[in-house]
C-alpha cells in the first residue's frame, strides 16, 4: 500500500508532504527515539507523539515510510522545515497509537 492510500483510508491530516508514493509494509509504535532508531522496520508507518526535529533524524535513519503523530501531538516548526528538506511525510491523527495500528494492520 502507498503512503497516500494509507492516509486517505485512515483520514489522516497531512502535516508535511514528502514522498507519498512510497510503500508501507509495516507499522511501528514508539516514542523513545533511540529505541525506534534501532528497531523500526524500513518502509513502516511510525506512530508516535514525538514531533520534534530529532524525530525527523530518526525517521531518516530508520528509513520509515512516514511518521504519524497520534493523539493530536504537535509538530514543531523546526521539525516541519527539516522534514520538508529531508522529504519525510508526516501525518496527524486524533486517534491513539493502538487503534491506528489495528487499522493499519487490516490494510496492509
Amino acid at each position: 500500500m502507498k503512503v497516500k492510500e494509507l492516509a486517505e483510508k485512515l483520514n489522516l491530516k497531512t502535516l508535511v508532504e514528502g514522498d507519498d508514493d512510497r510503500g508501507v509494509n509495516d507499522c511501528y509504535i514508539g516514542d523513545l527515539l533511540s529505541w525506534v532508531m534501532g528497531r523500526a522496520p524500513a518502509d513502516s508507518a511510525w506512530l508516535t507523539v514525538m514531533g520534534n526535529i530529532n524525530s525527523i533524524a530518526v525517521a531518516t535513519l530508520a528509513d520509515v515510510s512516514c511518521i504519524i503523530l497520534v493523539e493530536n501531538a504537535a509538530l514543531d516548526d523546526e521539525a516541519a522545515k527539516k522534514a520538508e528538506i529531508q522529504g519525510v511525510t508526516i501525518y496527524g491523527s486524533d486517534e491513539n497509537s493502538y487503534s491506528l495500528a489495528v487499522k493499519i494492520s487490516g490494510l496492509i
